[in-house]
């Protein structure tokens, strides 16, 4: 990851995954880049900045969730989405609105893990081959000099240690080539599992209490053991993981990851308009809908949450909310919480040349996804320039018919043209045979989809 990338660099890095949306491209990169900017202020000021939370408008499929991802991927920052409309879903008491601070610590103490593991592994591998060796060939110990005869004449012979050394290492290119790979051999691994608490009744122990009695009588506990027959190819696997985790330092883990979560967090809260109560209409409904968003207020405006880990203040979390904001508007969100997202970006709907290029131009375009998967048996399938505007058409069509969901159509009708090929490999169509998807048969097989009124089957 780069986190030096300029607004330009990034836009241009997005242009690579998403079509269009040109202005919410902007916003969020230059909310990335004044994280950086932030850090590089005075520190007395550093804390008075605040990041400015993005609200993005529009219908589903247009592009909202996977900006917010692939910016987090850019920034290399831990990332969560959450979905507003989960928080009422059992009536008042929805799910614990705190939860996605802890999912966010969750996912960062995983991405530091994974680089500290990254620094260990060569480490961890000479550790694991000499375990495989142990297990292989028994080091054989050197005579102490306080045992040596020094009166006797000096021999030619080598000694037992010297020759098991030799051996070792001539085995240890061998575990390393994968040439014993397939050998069987007897090793101590760590027993799964944990220690479980639970509460009979009400508690009053909230979550993060709760992961932290449980972690610390797990700590508290032994680490047991015990002896698995494995191959050697699945030993190394097993035994690289126990290793590189021996070698981290869990305490430098957490705080990395406390501050990474803190200062480069995004979470992404989608269907917010789910939660906006509808100007004039009362009710139970609306009244849970108004407590779900006095419960995000706190969160989103800079609080101390709890985790397994320790305390998290959310000040500079990045909060990037969506909605469609078909029956609702953005203006029905309660006052404070709008003023938390000053920001406001409207998503253009997808047109029908928006479609062809997302069909060709990006990295993980559907038409290179569809190639890999044929390719996979040995396949050829090619498009032509006029089969990939047919295909293009049909999905504009049937999101202006039936319902709008956006460039999620264009995996429906794909998934419709191509499923029948897909069925046929390899029975039918044999390895290195081509299948070439002209206009005619783009036609002929969506014809009876583009035609249809009742297309429930078709809506994701």
């Amino acid at each position: 990851m780069d986190q030096y990338l300029t607004p330009q660099e990034i836009v241009k890095a997005l242009d690579k995954y998403i079509i269009g949306q040109r202005a919410a491209k902007r916003n969020v990169a230059i909310a990335l880049r004044n994280r950086w900017r932030r850090m590089h202020v005075s520190p007395a000021m550093q804390s008075d900045i605040t990041p400015n939370n993005i609200l993005m408008i529009g219908p589903t499929g247009v592009g909202k969730t996977e900006i917010a991802r692939r910016l987090a991927k850019l920034a290399d920052a831990p990332f969560v989405k959450v979905e507003a409309s989960k928080f009422t879903e059992v009536g008042y008491v929805g799910r614990d609105v705190e939860s996605m601070v802890r999912d966010l610590v969750e996912h960062a103490v995983n991405m530091v893990k994974a680089a500290k593991e990254e620094e260990v592994k060569e480490k961890a591998a000479q550790l694991v081959e000499d375990l495989i060796l142990d297990a292989l060939i028994p080091p054989v110990a050197k005579p102490s000099e306080t045992k040596r005869d020094t009166t006797s004449m000096p021999t030619s012979e080598q000694e037992p240690s010297e020759l098991n050394q030799q051996t070792r290492e001539r085995f240890r290119l061998k575990i390393r080539s994968g040439e014993l790979d397939d050998r069987k051999i007897e090793v101590n691994v760590s027993k799964p599992g944990g220690v479980g608490v639970g509460m009979i009744g009400g508690g009053m122990m909230d979550e993060a209490a709760m992961m932290n009695l449980q972690d610390m009588l797990s700590s508290m506990l032994p680490q047991k053991t015990r002896k698995k027959k494995l191959t050697i190819g699945e030993a190394k696997k097993l035994l690289l993981a126990e290793e590189a985790n021996k070698l981290i330092d869990m305490d430098v883990v957490k705080e990395e990851a406390l501050s990474k979560a803190r200062n480069t967090g995004i979470i992404f809260i989608d269907e917010i308009d789910k939660i906006a109560a509808k100007a004039g209409q009362g009710g139970g409904v609306d009244v849970s809908r108004e407590g779900v968003q006095r419960d995000l207020l706190p969160i989103v405006e800079g609080s101390a949450v709890s985790t397994k880990y320790g305390t998290v203040h959310t000040d500079h979390i990045l909060f990037i909310a969506a909605g469609a904001f078909h029956v609702s508007k953005p203006s029905d969100l309660i006052p404070e919480l709008q003023g938390r997202f000053p920001i406001r970006v409207e998503l253009d709907n997808l047109t029908q040349i928006d479609f062809v290029s997302i069909l060709t131009e990006p990295k993980n375009a559907l038409t290179a996804q569809y190639r890999a998967l044929f390719e996979a048996e040995g396949v050829a399938v090619s498009f032509d320039a006029e089969a990939i505007e047919a295909i293009a058409t049909v999905a504009h069509q049937i999101n202006e018919t039936v319902e709008n969901i956006g460039a999620r159509r264009l995996h429906t009708v794909m998934s419709h043209l191509l499923n029948d090929f897909l069925y046929d490999v390899p029975d039918k169509i044999k390895p290195k045979e081509q299948i070439k998807i002209t206009k005619a048969l783009v036609t002929t097989c969506l014809a009876e989809l583009a035609q249809r009124k009742d297309l429930s089957e078709y809506i994701l």
